[in-house]
This record gives C-alpha cells, sequence and structure tokens, in this order.
C-alpha cells in the first residue's frame, strides 16, 4: 500500500515489484496476491489495461490512519478515557499538530479567545478538572 500511496497514481503489479527488488528478492506472484488482496478488501480498485491491471488506492494514507484511530477508540468502552490516555503518550510536537488539527476541524467561526484552564494539557489539572493525572493513575 505504501507504493501505490506514494506515487499518488495507478500503478501495475510489475512497477511494485520493480521497485520493491531494489529493496529485496521479491516474487511477481506474491506482488500480484497481495495487490489482489487489497482490492478484495477495498483497499484498492484496479482496471484492466491489456492482460494485467493497474491499481489504485481507494483512498489517502492520511485517511486510512483516521479510520484505524476511530475503529480503535470506537471499540473502548470508556472513549474519553482512552482519549486521554493517547494524549499522554504523544509528544509535545504531536500535541502541537493536534491542536492545529482541531483549529482547522472547528474553522474559523467557532475559534474563540483560549482561557487559561483550556489550556491545561490532558492531564494536567484544572479548574474544571481537578484532579491530576496521578489521582487517575496515570503518569
Amino acid at each position: 500500500m505504501s507504493r501505490v500511496w506514494k506515487w499518488n497514481r495507478p500503478v501495475t503489479v510489475r512497477e511494485v515489484l520493480e521497485d520493491l527488488q531494489k529493496e529485496r528478492s521479491i516474487a511477481y506472484t506474491t506482488v500480484m496476491t497481495v495487490l489482489d488482496n487489497l482490492h478484495q478488501k477495498g483497499w484498492v480498485r484496479r482496471e484492466a489495461e491489456g492482460r494485467a491491471y493497474r491499481y489504485e488506492a481507494v483512498s489517502t494514507r492520511a485517511a486510512y490512519a483516521a479510520a484505524l484511530m476511530n475503529d480503535a477508540w470506537s471499540q473502548s468502552d470508556n472513549p474519553a478515557a482512552a482519549l486521554v490516555a493517547f494524549f499522554g503518550m504523544m509528544s509535545e510536537e504531536q500535541r502541537q499538530t493536534l491542536r492545529d488539527a482541531v483549529r482547522i476541524v472547528q474553522g474559523p467561526e467557532t475559534q474563540k479567545p483560549t482561557a487559561p484552564s483550556e489550556t491545561a494539557e490532558p492531564g494536567e489539572a484544572s479548574p474544571e478538572n481537578p484532579a491530576s493525572a496521578q489521582d487517575r493513575g496515570g503518569r
């Protein structure tokens, strides 16, 4: 899938094979089987071109990652706790990326000035959330 996403265009088994062979020995039938499995799972669509197929990603890598995160989150019996734990695993750079993404999703019409209590990191104490991370068994 990473080759299909990287090239961002329909690809043939031969193209993927030749690229993979730069790194390791791999059989044509192996690449063909993997692309066929991806097609059967709905990750790629294919179009016949002569005797071969051209495969193209159904969605972006970002959409796939988002679907994985959403699926994992929806499996939790306590989604809020799962998010707090997930945010606690993030680096400061990742948390800033998350803040930026939330601002994009909210759009300019829903943004408001940030109050000091709203700037607390997940798991930190704030007036609305007086329990500290340690009180909840966190770090």
